[in-house]
Parts: structure tokens; C-alpha cells; sequence
């Protein structure tokens, strides 16, 4: 998809002689930046109560809240678990609107997306 090939197309030699593949942060900026040039209310790093979501996107209508995890060799979909466990839809319920947990995977090896969930919270 879309963001797929927004990965895909970082240069290889980006990853040479560093350890970007292995920082969640990179790819979190990256999917922030994407999201902010978009225009809708981009939130990072949101402080909740239990911890805080990666990002959150909050839309007329709708609020959506990223987990971002490097998962090579980890169990996938820990990043919306990680949301459901410590209650980050909590601060938005107020709003009124469908809150949504995105969780997303990025695999060191392949440098792309690798697991990507969805779940209303």
C-alpha cells in the first residue's frame, strides 16, 4: 500500500554503517511527518495516565492512536496490545467519536511494514 511504498523508497544507503534499522523512532518521525503534511491535528507522544501512545491522529469524527514497534524477532501485534493494556483510548473517549488503535510493525531486516493491525478501543 501506501505507506509500503513510502518505505520502500528510502535509500539503501541510508542504513548503511548506522543502526537506523533497529530505532523505532525513525520510523515513527517518518509516519508523524507524513501525517502532519497532511493536515489533521498530529499529536506525539500524547501523555496518558499508563503510558502514551506513539502518535495520535485526531480527526472530525474520529481519533486514531499509533503503536509503532520494530519486530523482528518479536511476537507481532505487541504495539495495539501494548494500547489496549495500558488504556491510551481512555483520554479520548470524552470526544464522542470512534477511537481506534493502529498498530504498526517494522521489520529491521526488511525495512518496510511488516504487521499492521487495527482495533476499535
Amino acid at each position: 500500500g501506501l505507506f509500503e511504498a513510502f518505505f520502500a523508497g528510502i535509500p539503501y544507503e541510508w542504513y548503511r554503517r548506522n543502526g537506523l534499522a533497529h530505532y523505532e523512532g525513525c520510523r515513527a518521525a517518518l509516519m508523524y511527518s507524513h501525517f502532519a503534511a497532511a493536515g489533521p491535528d498530529v499529536r506525539a507522544e500524547g501523555t496518558a495516565s499508563h503510558g502514551r501512545p506513539d502518535m495520535a491522529v485526531v480527526c472530525p469524527g474520529h481519533v486514531h492512536l499509533h503503536g509503532f514497534k520494530v519486530v523482528d524477532g518479536k511476537p507481532k501485534g505487541r504495539a495495539l496490545e501494548r494500547m489496549r493494556e495500558r488504556g491510551y483510548a481512555d483520554k479520548y473517549r470524552n470526544l464522542g467519536v470512534p477511537v481506534r488503535l493502529v498498530g504498526v510493525g517494522f521489520g529491521e531486516t526488511e525495512r518496510n511494514i511488516t504487521a499492521f493491525s487495527v482495533a476499535t478501543a
